[in-house]
């Protein structure tokens, strides 16, 4: 097992799990990243996003965790938002989703950051199963917000 920062050679891969973790989540439609954008916000001037890639020995990529750095103003330092983590089914239950949060908790850990943070679907029971195995809490205080599209122009405009 390899867990290894990605590099712009790995954006077509990073760009195919997307897909399959959308598919997974039963939300194909809303997958809507391309490679280019991905490139931009993973290795273009001011990156804001980041990630690792989970192969085998072989060199197979077989996952993927992409991050970016969040910031607590109660604490006073950043942390690490997990966007995405994806193991394709094959290789699930092979360790790969717990050393990539390993290494997200070791970049934390090695940089003062106090938190790593991430969202989970509600009804995705064996995910949510295998992140309280690992000593991760639900944050149910708290209820999750967005605005997108329409929502989004449309109070944007108001500015």
């Amino acid at each position: 097992m390899v867990i290894r920062t990605a590099i712009p050679a790995d954006v077509p891969v990073i760009h195919t799990l997307i897909r399959e973790l959308a598919e997974y989540e039963k939300e194909p439609d809303q997958a809507r990243a391309t490679q280019n954008q991905l490139h931009e916000a993973l290795f273009g001037e001011r990156p804001a996003a980041f990630a690792h890639i989970a192969e085998t020995e072989d060199g197979e990529a077989v996952g993927f965790a992409l991050w970016f750095l969040n910031f607590s103003t109660w604490r006073g330092v950043h942390g690490i938002y997990l966007e995405d983590l994806y193991v394709r089914p094959g290789a699930r239950g092979s360790g790969y989703g717990k050393a990539l949060l390993t290494e997200l908790a070791r970049i934390c850990v090695d940089r003062g950051y106090e938190r790593l943070e991430w969202s989970v679907l509600n009804w995705n029971r064996p995910s949510i199963d295998f992140y309280e195995a690992l000593g991760a809490r639900p944050q149910d205080e708290w209820t999750v917000y967005r605005l997108t599209d329409e929502a989004l122009t449309k109070l944007g405009r108001r500015a």
